[in-house]
């Protein structure tokens, strides 16, 4: 997503870092917490998660503890994006995104990765690419399978091809993917991501569903083409970086309209901005608090009312108000998750709740 990009930075080639043939040492965890049997996630019936920062695992345990107790979801918020797996053509580093799987298993959690394509959080190196199609069309196999096929097994399902729409218009992105290789780059990185790993879902993530039609239905068009084609494609990832005052109409089209393909939807990247208008010096209220909880209420309430069959989970983009991008995107105050920066539930937690009952 665009507004992540500042925060991934190219990982130091002195780190350990290989191709893929190479042996790694297992990733060692500074504890291993429990599996949870009370956290929020045990309250929902559908798994509920999060985009998690690999650097607060390993080095804050409230942060660490808090994503234990209550998710059984986790998605790389970084460290599977392209600039940080695969920073040069013949080198591909593992470390962070290794340490979170491994945290992953010893705490009972689903991963869900994050992303393979993208126009963004790439390494200069493909950014830049000068040279033919025909050599970028084997890059960019060997960049999905390589990273595939060393967490086959261990992912559960993929974002294979992340934002491929303009902002808010339904024509595809002219991103460097498209340039060289054409508009069916699309359809073939899902078959390469197959072919790496036939059991795991995959999926393609886009931001906007919820702003209304024009983009929604390029998605949906764009899902249904490929489905029609027989492409594995398993599912749709609804970013739902959205806002307070988003009408009830958009929020629930974007819902049953993903659902209408007979997909899995996962809202994979949720938070609520109490701030969109980006004012100065504000502070988060109790009315605002049950504000942000009645929206909270309202889309799980709305993504429980799917078939069951097509719940693949919800995911908020970060864990605590102290760890969003929402603040620092907008320049402004915002308390967009449902734990605040001192790592307790706010009322949006029980709005979660509230919205299966």
């Amino acid at each position: 997503m665009k507004k992540h990009f500042w925060k991934t930075a190219l990982l130091c080639l002195g780190l350990a870092a290989c191709g893929k043939e190479e042996e790694f040492p297992k990733p060692v965890l500074v504890t291993t917490p429990p599996v949870s049997t009370d956290g929020l996630h045990t309250k929902l019936p559908f798994p509920f998660g999060a985009a998690v920062n690999v650097n607060l695992i390993r080095n804050n345990a409230q942060y660490r503890n808090l994503v234990a107790k209550e998710m059984n979801s986790i998605t790389a918020e970084n460290a599977m994006k392209p600039a940080a797996l695969h920073p040069s053509k013949d080198l591909y580093v593992w470390n962070d995104a290794d340490y979170l799987v491994e945290f992953a298993k010893q705490s009972g959690k689903r991963v869900h990765g994050h992303t393979l394509i993208w126009h963004q959080s790439l390494p200069a190196w493909l950014e830049n690419y000068n040279g033919t199609p025909a050599e970028f069309e084997q890059i960019f196999k060997t960049h999905i399978q390589t990273i595939v096929s060393h967490f086959k097994g261990k992912v559960a399902s993929w974002d294979v091809v992340n934002e491929a729409f303009e902002n808010e218009g339904g024509t595809l992105r002219n991103s460097v993917w498209r340039r060289i290789l054409g508009d069916d780059y699309i359809a073939r990185a899902f078959q390469y991501a197959h072919e790496a790993d036939p059991a795991a879902l995959l999926f393609y993530n886009d931001y906007g569903h919820e702003y209304g039609p024009t983009k929604r239905n390029a998605i949906i068009n764009l899902v249904n083409s490929l489905k029609a084609r027989g492409i594995p494609i398993h599912g749709i990832g609804m970013q739902m970086h959205t806002r307070y005052n988003q009408s009830d109409a958009n929020l629930t089209a974007a819902i049953t309209t993903a659902a209408s393909t007979g997909l899995k939807v996962h809202i994979s990247e949720l938070d609520i901005s109490m701030n969109p208008e980006k004012t100065q010096g504000i502070m988060l209220t109790p009315a605002t608090a049950q504000l942000q909880a009645t929206r909270y209420k309202f889309i799980v309430k709305a993504y429980n009312a799917i078939p069951k069959e097509q719940q693949f989970g919800i995911t908020t983009w970060n864990v605590t108000d102290g760890d969003s991008w929402v603040p620092g995107f907008n320049g402004a105050p915002d308390w967009p998750l449902p734990f605040d920066k001192n790592y307790q539930p706010k009322p949006a937690y029980q709005g979660i709740i509230e919205g299966v009952q």
